[in-house]
């Protein structure tokens, strides 16, 4: 027989409050609740295993990633959650190649092309932003906030962008995810201005320490994710 919990006994074992609960059950997260006849909501096991599965994949995944793959799953469609998981394998994976690539490039003195595209010292907001996989408002942001720099063309007053500044763009969207505070990509920038690799290897290797940590605790939400799946068959 199935175990029964009340939504406090959950809330408690998950550290979570019992509204966070009845927003997934909302969101049409988990299978559906019977009521008693007091109408207070009665969880099986199978809810707790669903609960379990969405904090753990909450903590290694964005929320509307986990919301798709749990709704997915309680339509029946086991196989494009599973896909869903799959593809963001394949984004830490191409996120980790983008950083260790990326240490490379900056270092190389004769920076001319990047992803097999020319450079030039003189280049437009939307190349820049295409090369560095960012949106233009990301690198306006990052203009304000004065970690880059560009000049204007003297007749249509676009942004322009050069080599130099490519190479910061492309060193603030691959920490970006790692390094939180303005003040320290702004070091970093400093160093890789001043040539000090040592220390933006540093940088490098902790975002890359970042991304091992993430990828860990992505596999153990999986390792839910199909245990949760096995119970619902």
């Amino acid at each position: 027989m199935q175990g029964v919990y009340t939504p406090a006994q959950i809330a408690e074992r998950l550290n979570v409050s019992t509204t966070t609960l009845r927003r997934y059950e909302e969101q049409g997260l988990i299978p559906e609740v019977l009521r008693s006849e007091g109408n207070h909501r009665i969880y099986t096991t199978v809810h707790l295993r669903a609960f379990t599965t969405i904090r753990l994949l909450l903590a290694g995944y964005e929320i509307p990633v986990v919301y798709e793959v749990m709704r997915r799953i309680k339509e029946g469609s086991v196989t494009e959650a599973l896909w869903l998981i799959n593809h963001q394998l394949y984004l830490i994976q191409e996120e980790k190649q983008r950083v260790e690539e990326l240490l490379t490039l900056i270092r190389e003195a004769d920076f001319r092309s990047y992803k097999n595209r020319k450079l030039t010292e003189a280049m437009t907001i939307g190349k820049v932003a295409e090369l560095a996989g960012v949106n233009p408002s990301a690198i306006r942001h990052w203009e304000k906030e004065g970690l880059v720099t560009s000049i204007r063309h003297p007749e249509n007053g676009y942004r322009i962008f050069s080599v130099p500044e490519l190479r910061k763009i492309l060193v603030i969207s691959s920490l970006r995810k790692t390094i939180y505070y303005i003040e320290n990509l702004r070091e970093i920038l400093n160093d890789l201005e001043a040539m000090r690799f040592s220390k933006i290897d540093r940088s490098f290797q902790i975002a890359l320490e970042k991304l091992n940590q993430k990828l860990l605790i992505q596999y153990q939400g999986i390792a839910e994710l199909m245990a949760y799946i096995q119970c619902l068959s």
